[in-house]
């Protein structure tokens, strides 16, 4: 009975064995090919020879803006009661405090041409440029200019690395663009996306002159000022804001193309401001209501619905109602896009508009003022 047992066991175990046994191993897949390399050895698809290339044009900007704290009890301001309580109120005038600020700028020219946002250096007094290398410069302010949100410094240096500039009426919403700066103060970073609009205006600005580039690359604070640019490594915009609730970077960011930059940097590298034509009119879109209420049978233009007196627009006989749908030949798409044409055309220029009124279409000739932020009482006065 014993040796039947011991069998079956045996018979069990055997059988336990035969089931346990592995299943014969497939051949193993051929091991996953290297990333194919270009004639540099750099894998297909890489930025990084732009990155190498540009990322020298790109600085950080440190501001320091000198503050003094109101006195508690104004006073003590005589320096014989100062005396007389040994300090015990504090300094004449209050204690002096210092405010620092953080930003990108992009090196322009090789001898020493930065260009930033206006607001990295609004109210100022002390400015370094960081280089990439860390070299530092002190800077200072050539023009600055709050219309376009757009400054130039300038630092005593030669044979910088100045970055190119491109030509931002060129791109194409779906182009890849890069953004180079110094975010929230960790160290240049740089990120990757699209154009995803253009023409944009945001209302964000002190602005009265917006054309933003619309970009999902990823910029957040710090990133002020810094380079947008091509697959190309051409500077095709300088980022400047981002559209978000809470603040933190949702894919929606803004630059100034480079062509407005251009413009507003010669100028006030040459006379230290930006002069802009000026028309003198309020305008509003023509909406299908609008089109439909005067007879309109599209609603492209825009209406005016103000004219200042002794305005250019004034002068040439343009008039409340009338639509105008081209500037200098060029259809007008929105009321952002005229403004930009106006601005964009010096004082003192012959303009051609053409209007629609009263069922006809007719060209109206008028010599542009000069735009002067203080004499603007509306945001959408053109």
């Amino acid at each position: 009975m014993a040796k039947k047992s011991v069998i079956g066991l045996s018979l069990l175990a055997l059988v336990a064995c035969q089931r346990a046994e592995p299943p014969q191993a497939k051949p193993e897949s051929p091991p996953a090919p290297p990333p194919r390399l270009d004639r540099d050895s750099t894998p297909v698809g890489s930025y990084a020879p732009i990155v190498e290339r540009v990322a020298p044009s790109v600085v950080t900007i440190r501001s320091a803006r000198r503050l003094r704290a109101p006195r508690q009890f104004p006073f003590f301001n005589d320096p014989r009661l100062g005396e007389l309580f040994g300090g015990l109120f504090g300094a004449p005038g209050g204690r002096e405090q210092i405010r620092t600020g953080l930003g990108s700028g992009v090196i322009v020219r090789a001898d020493g041409y930065v260009l930033t946002n206006h607001h990295v250096v609004d109210g100022a007094d002390e400015i370094t440029i960081e280089l990439l290398n860390r070299r530092s410069f002190s800077a200072k302010i050539i023009g600055s200019d709050p219309p376009s949100d757009l400054a130039v410094l300038k630092v005593e240096a030669s044979d910088m690395p100045a970055l190119a500039l491109g030509n931002s009426d060129e791109t194409r919403v779906g182009d890849i663009v890069l953004a180079l700066g110094n975010p929230l103060g960790i160290g240049q970073t740089v990120t990757a996306g699209i154009i995803s609009a253009k023409s944009r205006s945001t209302g964000l600005s002190d602005g009265s002159f917006e054309d933003f580039l619309q970009t999902d690359a990823p910029i957040n604070q710090g990133n002020s000022g810094g380079a947008l640019v091509n697959s190309a490594g051409l500077l095709v915009g300088i980022n400047s804001q981002i559209l978000s609730p809470t603040g933190v970077n949702i894919g929606i960011g803004f630059a100034v193309p480079v062509n407005m930059a251009r413009n507003v940097m010669d100028q006030l590298i040459s006379n230290g401001k930006v002069e802009r034509g000026h028309l003198g009119i309020g305008i509003q879109p023509v909406t299908p209501e609008i089109a439909a209420s005067i007879g309109l049978k599209e609603t492209g233009g825009v209406i005016i619905n103000e004219v200042r007196p002794n305005s250019a627009a004034s002068r040439a006989g343009m008039r409340r109602g009338d639509v105008v749908v081209a500037f200098n030949g060029a259809p007008v798409v929105d009321g952002n896009a005229l403004r930009n044409a106006i601005a964009g055309s010096k004082p003192g220029t012959a303009v051609k508009l053409t209007i629609r009124r009263d069922g006809t279409e007719q060209t109206i000739e008028a010599k542009l003022d000069e735009y002067r932020a203080e004499s603007a009482p509306a945001r959408r006065e053109r």
